[in-house]
């Protein structure tokens, strides 16, 4: 069975950072890819970052987080990071990291694609 823990999440205040980590278990002998995504109150959950098995191919939305957050993994430690730099109150939501065992090398904007999620880890940028 697979299971993903956030961890990371934290209160912060506008402009400074955070380093969101993701760490995979039980189906680690395979290729996947990773996402992260965000919801905040009131809204659907948006896609943040992707990163493919290599490591090579990232994805972001590029008119929130491009320039500010950057996606990396481990695979030796089955973890996945977000690292949110220039944080601003609009960032604040619940971050979630997902699992895509289906296409590992080309990783999906799309929730509807992974089939596997964390529990989420809340951030909190204060203005």
């Amino acid at each position: 069975q697979v299971q993903l823990v956030e961890s990371g999440g934290g209160l912060v205040q506008a402009g400074g950072s955070l380093k969101l980590s993701c760490v995979v278990s039980g189906r680690t002998f395979t290729s996947y890819a990773m996402g992260w995504f965000r919801q905040a109150p009131g809204k659907e959950r948006e896609f943040v970052a992707a990163i493919g098995w290599s490591g090579s191919t990232t994805y972001y939305d590029v008119d929130s987080v491009k320039g500010r957050f950057t996606i990396s993994r481990d695979k030796v430690k089955n973890t996945v990071y977000l690292q949110m730099n220039s944080l601003k109150p609009e960032d604040t939501a619940v971050y979630y990291c997902a699992a895509d065992f289906t296409n590992s090398y080309y990783p999906s904007s799309s929730p509807s694609d992974y089939g596997h999620w964390g529990q989420g880890t809340q951030v909190t940028v204060s203005s």
